[in-house]
């Protein structure tokens, strides 16, 4: 029987509860449109990038069980105890979890005769799993009938007739470890050692000749193994020789044991109470959450501008660090977190917030905090990654290639944190490191890591997902994975924004907590920001105050809006300030000529014309309150703001001109292009089918035990008949003939709903490329999308896409 026929008959007895659990486990498999039957979702839970998906998120545990299982084959559960050294009752324990762990992600089964099956894609997951070759059976295949019958004659046994015979009898042979173990002892001692030396290392393979290199049967006692079959040559005589693995496990001996460590290594830990993991969280949290705000708050004022290879450089950074009082670490993470959210885009050569951004920032703290902490979580990057293996600072928001590894390291340090026992924590966060390599095996440390998994730590600890070396409630809330648990912990955590201010005699205001947007907003136009965090002050000046009068407030009003937020009347000092601010501001006029410059008061101009600084703009006068400028506009407005004047610009008409610019947002991303057939395809354009709602993994595991147990297969011919849900699957299925029925549905429903999809595809000089492409269009027999792998649009053909996934 098939791995597939096994795992859909499976998965056909469990109960719905145990199918809910794989369904919610490999979510990839029931994306839309939902498997119709077990059949169907078999097929989809074999997929090689399914699998691939599944394993990175498994503890070492439940790798070792499916290495062993790949190298040794279908094995029973006593065998595979065996093979693991886990015949205790405690280890046996520990492998009942991991094939019940591995059952839930549908990657190790039962086949209902006492043997353990595995899906197919597992077997390539790992070069040489075990440090073994493939099996002799594998191996032979190349070997001629002509080699076969020497071995069997240097064996001794009498060669049958036909190739097939001389195959099993060397199969037979090598089958018996005790007879294999007994040949090699009575081997040539240079032999010998040889063998034993390949069995404890991993498998040479090459695919090419090495001219001039010396030939593999010259080292000593290697023409002795390979006329008996105990190193076979590769491609018909040429290459390297390979050890089978039934040879290499009779050289380990029967004692060897493949390794299994069902234990997490043991870690110092201390007592930590409950209020202090809250405490800390929420202070982190919510220092946090006031820097990010901050740092958007500069990204919307003044966008960083972007290198000409892509992101913003580190001089960008330091600016906007510097003007929002937030290290380079937090700055990173909250750029990487609200672009990928959609808060912020590209516009040209800066980085802008878009419209999403402004219903963002009118949020409360913890709901800000929830949408970048989410954001963070899924990242496929190490964000606060400042310079790469050269020590070169690397840009923010360049584009780096996905990294499963970060996403996994993210999940083994929060679960790692979460099965500390209850009331204790780390002693140092960073001591978790080693636990998260053993929760997830595959994640990628950083290379500047000075201990395992640093940087991870780090950036969970800023954000008070670990607190007191333990998990926090933030923590949990992200692994349990509900957006409304995790919104509900952010508002027990983070308090409500500050809507009141402190304005004191010394020209400052000091808000305590997060402020809300309106108050942010109104003191960044009246005053200077000089710190953010769980406490923020600005500082008026004459600077600040006529920035809001530039930009159309009156003086009345600034104050009966500084008035509002400080719940009382202003500090005198303040509004002495303000008064001046006024007085001073608009006694000189620039009016757009060319330019010409006017006031009410004679000796104001007089001093104007003669000020040394203002030499370069060519002052002439004209009148005693009329003054003409050399300079444009703009130029003499800057020229006289920065000799400490507080001119006005005037419209044409007379009048004031306001010169308040509205904040800069960035396009909305273009809604994908709704597919559709051309003309002269002989096709009528399909009708877009309806997007489901999600569905409940307990609702679907009954639909589907109740459903046929397999699903129908795509007529090669694209006859009537075929059971497709849409027009769109029928033309899809008429010329990609080496997809699947379940991969023309995916297909079909990617081009109707307009969501992204991820192909393997076949080029026409026949290299195999997986490309994840959006923003479909059918043109049968091409497909025209945006290419993610190229960055722009290209023309595939149907008839070469061999395999589809969700994006």
């Amino acid at each position: 029987m098939t791995s597939r026929s096994t795992l859909t008959a499976w998965l056909a007895g469990l109960d719905g509860a145990r199918l809910a659990r794989v369904l919610m486990a490999r979510e990839d498999a029931v994306a839309l449109p939902e498997p119709r039957s077990m059949g169907e979702l078999a097929e989809r839970l074999q997929r090689p990038g399914s699998v691939a998906l599944a394993l990175p998120r498994l503890p070492l545990p439940c790798l070792q069980v499916a290495e062993t299982l790949a190298a040794l084959g279908t094995l029973s559960r006593g065998a595979l105890a065996k093979a693991l050294g886990a015949t205790a009752r405690s280890a046996a324990r520990e492998l009942d979890v991991a094939l019940e762990t591995l059952a839930d992600h549908a990657l190790v089964w039962p086949d209902g005769a006492g043997g353990l099956r595995m899906a197919a894609p597992l077997r390539q997951a790992w070069d040489a799993p075990l440090g073994l070759d493939a099996p002799l059976a594998e191996v032979l295949e190349g070997v001629t009938s002509e080699a076969l019958r020497g071995m069997l004659v240097a064996l001794g046994i009498k060669p049958p007739g036909t190739r097939q015979q001389r195959a099993a009898a060397v199969l037979e042979h090598h089958g018996d470890p005790e007879r294999v173990a007994s040949l090699i002892e009575k081997a040539p001692s240079a032999a010998r050692k040889l063998l034993e030396r390949r069995a404890r290392s991993a498998p040479r393979r090459t695919d090419f000749i090495v001219f001039g290199a010396p030939p593999a049967d010259s080292q000593p006692g290697a023409r002795w193994a390979l006329d008996r079959g105990l190193l076979v040559r590769d491609r018909h005589g040429h290459g390297t020789d390979r050890m089978p693995a039934e040879v290499a496990l009779a050289l380990r001996g029967p004692d060897w044991h493949a390794p299994f460590e069902p234990v997490p290594p043991a870690m110092a830990l201390v007592s930590v109470a409950v209020v202090e993991v809250n405490r800390e969280a929420a202070a982190a949290a919510t220092a946090f959450a006031a820097h990010a705000a901050s740092v958007l708050s500069v990204c919307s004022t003044a966008p960083p501008a972007r290198l000409k290879s892509g992101g913003i450089g580190a001089r960008e950074l330091g600016r906007t660090g510097k003007a929002a009082h937030a290290v380079d670490v937090v700055v990173r993470i909250a750029l990487e977190s609200a672009y990928s959210v959609g808060l912020l885009a590209t516009d040209g050569p800066r980085v802008t917030p878009t419209k999403a951004y402004d219903a963002w920032a009118a949020q409360e703290p913890a709901a800000q905090f929830a949408v970048l902490l989410q954001a963070w979580w899924n990242l496929p990057l190490t964000p606060s990654q400042a310079r790469d293996e050269d020590d070169k600072a690397l840009p923010a928001l360049a584009g780096a290639p996905p990294c499963d590894g970060c996403l996994q390291a993210r999940g083994g340090l929060l679960a790692a944190a979460a099965r500390l026992p209850e009331g204790r924590g780390a002693r140092v966060a960073t001591d978790l490191g080693p636990l998260v390599a053993w929760h997830r095996p595959l994640a990628h440390p950083s290379f500047q890591d000075e201990t395992p998994f640093a940087t991870a730590v780090r950036e969970a600890e800023l954000l008070g997902v670990i607190a007191r070396g333990s998990l926090s409630p933030l923590g949990a809330a992200l692994l349990a994975g509900g957006a409304e648990e995790l919104a509900t912990e952010c508002r027990r955590l983070l308090p409500q924004a500050t809507g009141t201010a402190r304005l004191g005699s010394d020209l400052t205001a000091v808000v305590g907590g997060t402020p809300s947007a309106l108050l942010a907003e109104l003191l960044d136009a009246t005053a200077d920001r000089e710190t953010s965090g769980t406490a923020s002050v600005w500082r008026f000046s004459a600077n600040s105050i006529r920035r809001a009068l530039d930009a159309g407030r009156t003086p009345d009003e600034v104050s009966a809006e500084l008035a509002a937020i400080a719940a009382g009347s202003l500090p005198q000092s303040l509004s002495y300030l303000i008064a001046d601010a006024a007085r001073r501001h608009g006694r000189v006029r620039i009016a757009p000529a060319a330019c010409v410059i006017h006031g009410d008061e004679p000796a104001l101009l007089a001093e104007l014309a003669a000020h040394r600084g203002l030499a370069p703009l060519g002052l002439r006068q004209l009148a005693p309150t009329v003054l003409v400028s050399a300079a444009a506009p703009d130029q003499t407005l800057a020229a006289l703001r920065d000799q400490g004047y507080a001119p006005v610009t005037e419209a044409a008409d007379g009048t004031v001109r306001i010169e308040k610019v509205p904040p800069r947002r960035a396009a909305a991303i273009p809604t994908p292009r709704k597919t559709s057939t051309k003309a002269g395809t002989g096709r009528a354009a399909h009708r877009p089918a309806e997007a489901s709602a999600v569905v409940d993994p307990h609702t679907l595991a009954a639909r589907l035990l109740n459903a046929p147990p397999t699903a129908p297969e795509p007529d090669p011919f694209g006859t009537p008949g075929v059971p497709f849900g849409t027009d769109t699957e029928e033309i899809v299925a008429g010329y990609a003939k080496q997809l699947t029925y379940t991969d023309v549905r995916q297909l079909g429903h990617a081009l109707d709903a307009g969501t992204a999809i991820t192909v393997e595809y076949v080029a026409a000089s026949g290299s195999r490329t997986v490309r994840t492409l959006s923003r479909l269009e059918l043109d049968p027999p091409h497909l025209e999308a945006w290419c993610h792998l190229r960055d722009a649009e290209r023309v595939f053909t149907l008839s070469r896409i061999h395999g589809v996934m969700p994006a």
